[in-house]
């Protein structure tokens, strides 16, 4: 795979370009924060060894791979992040060489669960990157015995490593993460807004951050400060079930 082998420090694959999110834009609950601590740290070169995350859909996993490769990027090092939720848009040879990194991160594994071709693939990069004492990082919404991997050699090395459970936030610390990625992006945006729209959309945190950043967009059109009336109106206008109240 072209690229793999450059010397620049940028994420090599040539997908979806990575946002310019960081750790510090991650809301941690109290729950997460060794599992965010020991991604930032083996990131930054601080130790090797292998890392699994797992959670529920709005957990912030991909967030954080994000995070660990612009800080590895950031940092002169090389690396790679391989979003298997895309896995139907390359082969699995795009696996290939990655070894030569400093870091690889697969977010998604459970969405290529059973294809012998991608499990195979997945088994030797772990390999070559054991044998090059390189880190991987695996994401997945289910543990290590639940995310759906057929091939056995390859389930049992997901567990070699750190394994840690990425906790959901509750009603509080989701207004507080909305607050937190509010602030770091600059937005103003006003805490009994913020109320009303975490109690009106679906409460996964990608949901919230999605309205969060249009709310930034449509304020930013209309030239009008983020009232609750506003908000109402924007949600009305939505398409249906996208502005319904949130489940309880």
């Amino acid at each position: 795979m072209k690229g793999t082998r450059s010397s620049s420090p940028q994420i090599p694959l040539p997908l979806a370009p990575p946002r310019r999110l960081d750790f510090g834009m991650y809301w941690c609950a109290a729950d997460n924060r060794e599992a965010a601590d020991q991604l930032q740290r083996l990131a930054s070169g601080a130790f090797c060894d292998n890392l699994y995350l797992w959670g529920d859909a709005g957990t912030g996993k991909s967030h954080l791979l994000e995070a660990a490769c612009n800080l590895t990027a950031s940092l002169g090092r090389r690396c790679a992040l391989v979003p298997l939720s895309q896995g139907h848009e390359f082969l699995p040879a795009i696996l290939e060489g990655l070894e030569q990194l400093d870091l690889v991160c697969v977010d998604d594994l459970d969405c290529i669960g059973g294809d012998a071709e991608w499990e195979r693939a997945l088994f030797n990069l772990f390999n070559r990157m054991r044998e090059a004492r390189r880190p991987l990082v695996f994401t997945a919404r289910r543990n290590t015995r639940g995310a759906g991997v057929q091939l056995a050699d390859l389930a049992s090395r997901l567990a070699w490593g750190l394994v840690y459970r990425l906790a959901p936030l509750d009603e509080t610390s989701r207004l507080a993460a909305l607050k937190h990625r509010a602030g770091s992006r600059g937005i103003q945006i006003p805490e009994d807004v913020l109320t009303y729209l975490s109690r009106r959309v679906p409460r996964d945190m990608h949901t919230l951050f999605d309205w969060l950043d249009r709310l930034d967009d449509e304020t930013l059109a209309a030239q009008k400060k983020v009232t609750v009336p506003f908000v109402r109106d924007l949600l009305e206008r939505a398409p249906s079930g996208a502005g319904d109240p949130a489940p309880k």
